[in-house]
């Protein structure tokens, strides 16, 4: 009982945090100049940006195809892909994603025939992916644009040397146990099934791979207004999505915005990461949302789909 209500206190600090970075923000800008800079995004940068979008959330299907591998009940790629982007597309804009996209790929994998022992070895699959995905291309952009991460996240030289320390581990730790160890992780009572080699090295790429595709839709948004590197885009994007991942903020509200601004001061920054929220978060919510309420009507009538699942 206490830890609840202290997750919940954390969860509304952390909002009050966010909300507070933003005000700090936009208060610099008028709505006017933020709405001009929005109107000037060429319509090719608007294209790629979604593109490069999409092409994020077939990686997260991917990921949900490798997790219910993984534990043990393939399925076919259209029903992952389903529930990882209705989980997912809602998830991203509730806040502690992998608690509520988790809860909505339960109803579709419950009903698909997973327990729910594999359905939590699902989640937690995925969630280590993503782990591994900030970790890779962290350590990336950490090694090559160590200034711009040290700026943004306002850490000492000593701090980001120790951050690089651990994004390079982290990754290829994992790749060697999954390797080598085959016996269970036991941690408290927490128990943890190595993947197999293939299955490890699909987790790095598609996590890579991932958060590479978002931090090149939000740089489209960026270059639309003037030079921005793409490393210092991904460092800022990587460093919003761990603030948003600790703190549980909903799309890394106020953090995001807080951050480019060091990449491109004006209201053009706050206009490009406006429309890159449009493309990534809002966008694949109006088309998730119908598709939960609409498969929960086709599934709960046909049980044949249910059962031809199993």
């Amino acid at each position: 009982m206490f830890l609840r209500y202290l997750f919940r206190i954390i969860i509304v600090v952390a909002v009050a945090g966010a909300v507070y970075l933003l005000y700090n923000t936009l208060q610099q800008y008028s709505f006017d100049d933020i709405s001009r800079a929005l109107r000037s995004i060429p319509a090719s940068n608007l294209m790629l940006g979604l593109a490069f979008a999409a092409g994020s959330y077939f990686c997260l299907a991917c990921n949900d195809a490798l997790a219910v591998r993984y534990a043990g009940k393939p399925l076919p790629f259209h029903q992952t892909s389903l529930a990882s982007f209705t989980g997912l597309s809602i998830g991203h804009n509730v806040g502690v994603a992998a608690l509520s996209s988790g809860a909505i790929r339960y109803r579709f994998y419950s009903r698909w025939g997973l327990t729910t022992e594999q359905v939590a070895k699902v989640i937690v699959f995925c969630g280590v992916t993503v782990a591994l995905g900030l970790a890779t291309l962290g350590a990336a952009a950490i090694f090559l644009r160590p200034d711009d991460v040290a700026q943004m996240a306002g850490l000492s030289d000593q701090a980001i040397s120790v951050a690089a320390l651990c994004c390079f581990t982290f990754p290829a730790l994992y790749l060697l146990l999954s390797a080598f160890l085959r016996t269970p992780l036991h941690i408290r009572n927490w128990r943890f099934q190595m993947p197999s080699l293939p299955i490890a090295a699909g987790q790095m790429v598609v996590g890579t791979v991932n958060f590479a595709l978002v931090a090149a839709s939000l740089h489209q948004m960026l270059t639309a207004f003037g030079e921005a590197a793409y490393l210092q885009v991904a460092a800022a994007s990587i460093t919003a999505n761990i603030a948003a991942i600790v703190s549980h903020i909903p799309g890394g509200l106020g953090v995001l915005e807080a951050t480019i601004v060091h990449i491109l001061p004006g209201a053009e920054s706050i206009a490009a990461v406006i429309a890159f929220r449009v493309i990534y978060y809002f966008i694949p919510l109006a088309i998730g949302l119908p598709l939960l309420v609409g498969s929960e009507f086709v599934l709960k009538s046909d049980p044949e789909l249910n059962e031809n699942a199993k």
